[in-house]
């Protein structure tokens, strides 16, 4: 089979491509306007969490820490929760929504925090914060299992599920996933020229803080309780990223019957057409002609540098797996051959993935899906095995094999922590597409300049 998907065949995990699954909740949780998360663990759990994302964003994100000693390991540590909640409604009086995160340790011990959240409820939050709105969610997300994205999924349901409710105004759901900020401002623009009132689900875009003359503001997420609420009413609801809020849009299936539209992710021209053509089924709005001329535009850029410094690349790709499934995709319609791409989870779903189960069927040369993979995985490939790469494409933890075998390094996904402003940078959509594209060849264009591999031919192009 040209096309293969395996497991890696070590145990243990070298130089991880993923992060563990209270990372994902975290993620989920500054996304919501009102809302500081409690992390029911070590205060590392947090500390380099929060370290992830400011090498990301450039910005402070403000998440608690129920800070576990070791006497908790053995007599248990939900006290711990009960003061951190408290301490943390008396230090923020508009805090309204706090997630409750637990980690490795606190699920092996076994600490109730479902029971120490109706504890809270029916005791600290009636007889201390009497009148005021909050709201406890217990989020199950062990890191002994699973990754960054099943954490981001399971946190995206378990507030869901505390919040939706029926017979509120009607829009169309929108799970956007693990973008950036400049990709959640490509698919406001594109939501808004259909004309679609969209609720866009833990919407990133306010993450870039200004700096203003009375004084700092704090990044968040601008997703309210209402637009929470309002998913429960909603129309349809479309998910970007198959493993990040599939969970959730079943739940609302099932519960409250609002249809459900799986991906595809918005990457490149033909996944943007079938996202437009979906909001089109579900609301009846017409794509307008301001689209057509933005996808006529990319097309064109696209064309200047496709065929003749594209096609045929041989090109690795790991990340989010929605993430590297769409590049994969959009590089094939550029001309270019994807060889290798690692996805850094072990999901059962993967080997029924649709997406996956295409690349099976017609990708017509030599490709590796690796499944649990780790960057081991493509550094042995190159060192070892010989494999022949033009380009690589994912986050900024490959740059030290990039720079070792001397292989262009095009930065997409999360997290870029060695370049400047990335997160303003769209992968979706018509924008995103042409985006992408030259960004591949410019770093392929400094390549050529800088190993003398037919240079030339940017003189004439």
């Amino acid at each position: 089979m040209p096309c293969e998907l395996k497991e890696k065949e070590r145990m243990g995990v070298i130089n991880p491509i993923f992060t563990c699954q209270p990372a994902g909740a975290q993620y989920v949780s500054i996304g919501i306007k009102d809302c500081i998360a409690i992390v029911h663990g070590g205060q590392g759990c947090v500390m380099f969490v929060r370290l992830w994302f400011s090498q990301h964003f450039k910005e402070s994100f403000e998440i608690a820490s129920s800070s576990l000693h070791e006497d908790s390991a053995v007599f248990g540590g939900t006290h711990r929760v009960e003061q951190a909640v408290d301490i943390l409604l008396m230090r923020y009086p508009d805090v309204k929504v706090v997630p409750i995160i637990t980690t490795c340790s606190t699920e092996i011990i076994g600490d109730d925090v479902d029971g120490a959240v109706a504890k809270l409820n029916n005791g600290l939050l009636k007889e201390k914060y009497a009148g005021r709105e909050v709201h406890l969610i217990p989020i199950h997300t062990p890191s002994f299992q699973g990754s960054h994205v099943t954490g981001y999924d399971v946190a995206a349901e378990a507030i869901i599920k505390h919040f939706a409710k029926s017979g509120m105004i009607p829009k169309l759901n929108v799970f956007t996933g693990w973008q950036n900020p400049g990709d959640t401002h490509v698919l406001k623009h594109l939501l808004a020229a259909m004309e679609v009132p969209a609720n866009l689900i833990f919407d990133n875009e306010e993450f870039d803080a200004p700096l203003m003359p009375e004084g700092n503001y704090v990044a968040h997420g601008s997703t309210t309780i209402e637009d929470l609420a309002n998913t429960g009413s909603a129309t349809a609801t479309i998910v970007l990223n198959r493993y990040e809020g599939g969970k959730a849009a079943a739940y609302l299936q099932s519960k409250f019957h609002i249809p459900a539209v799986i991906g595809p992710s918005p990457i490149g021209i033909r996944n943007t057409d079938v996202f437009l053509q979906n909001v089109k089924k579900i609301t009846g709005k017409a794509i307008p002609k301001s689209l057509v001329k933005e996808r006529g535009i990319a097309i064109d850029a696209i064309t200047d540098v496709a065929h003749m410094f594209l096609a045929d690349k041989r090109v690795a790709i790991y990340g989010n797996p929605d993430l590297v499934i769409g590049l994969a995709e959009f590089c094939l319609d550029l001309g270019m051959k994807p060889v290798l791409l690692l996805l850094g989870d072990e999901n059962s779903n993967y080997p029924k993935d649709p997406r996956i189960q295409e690349l099976q069927n017609n990708v017509d040369y030599d490709m590796e899906i690796i499944m649990n993979a780790d960057l081991w995985e493509l550094g042995d490939r190159l060192q070892n095995q010989g494999l022949k790469l033009d380009l690589i494409l994912g986050h900024s933890k490959g740059r030290f094999i990039a720079m070792d075998y001397h292989i262009p390094l095009v930065r997409v996904g999360f997290p870029i922590y060695d370049r400047a402003g990335y997160y303003h940078y769209a992968t979706v959509g018509y924008e995103g597409a042409r985006v992408l594209a030259e960004r591949m060849a410019n770093v392929w264009f400094n390549d050529m300049e800088y190993t003398k591999n037919k240079e030339w031919l940017l003189g004439m192009w």
